[in-house]
């Protein structure tokens, strides 16, 4: 089993975009590098913002791609490439629109479920054989309003679900850490 190198926070760069439901990813890796006492530095040649800490086992990056979300791929590769990390090594984490909000769902490989970033992600690392962290936000009911819905803030209600959501997925990094992946599912996916 392969420890996690990499972990990728999906989500659009820009002020009118912070907080919304497509920007929880941002939301949950800027509240891990905090936990970890590291800061992001924007990298040009990786497309987006990078940080580094070193745990038990190696270094670990923390990724913010600037690409806006259907182009994370391009940032994603870019830092994959240069330190060698394989698809295996890396979490991605994202809103999910077939989850409610508040949930969370830890899984390997699978569908991107129509997730544009994911798919991005996917055509260019050639696999879908990467780790993800599926941040539930509901659907709003009619897949024509998903993008406007997506793009915009939660609910008070949901704000206050989806915050606990991530201090639960916080909660699980050190066994994530220690390759303690069953335990991280438990975890994260009972109520």
């Amino acid at each position: 089993m392969s420890q996690i190198k990499l972990i990728v926070g999906l989500g659009n760069p820009g002020s009118e975009y912070e907080h919304t439901r497509h920007n929880i990813g941002f939301d949950f890796i800027d509240e891990l590098a905090y936990t970890l006492k590291t800061n992001f530095k924007p990298e040009k040649k990786y497309f987006g913002y990078v940080a580094k800490t070193t745990l038990a086992d190696g270094e670990l990056w923390l990724l913010k791609p600037t690409t806006y979300m259907n182009k994370s791929g391009t940032s994603v590769q870019a830092l994959t490439k240069f330190y060698k990390i394989k698809p295996e090594e890396i979490l991605i984490v994202h809103d999910e629109l077939d989850i409610p909000c508040g949930q969370v769902r830890f899984k390997k490989g699978g569908s991107n479920g129509g997730h544009n970033g994911l798919k991005d992600i996917q055509s260019w690392l050639g696999t879908a054989d990467f780790y993800r962290l599926r941040i539930g936000i509901d659907h709003p009911g009619d897949r024509n309003l998903v993008i406007n819905y997506v793009l915009h803030k939660p609910t008070l209600q949901q704000t206050k679900l989806i915050e606990s959501a991530v201090e639960k997925c916080l909660s699980v990094m050190p066994k994530l850490f220690n390759n303690e992946f069953n335990a991280v599912q438990q975890i994260l996916h009972s109520k």
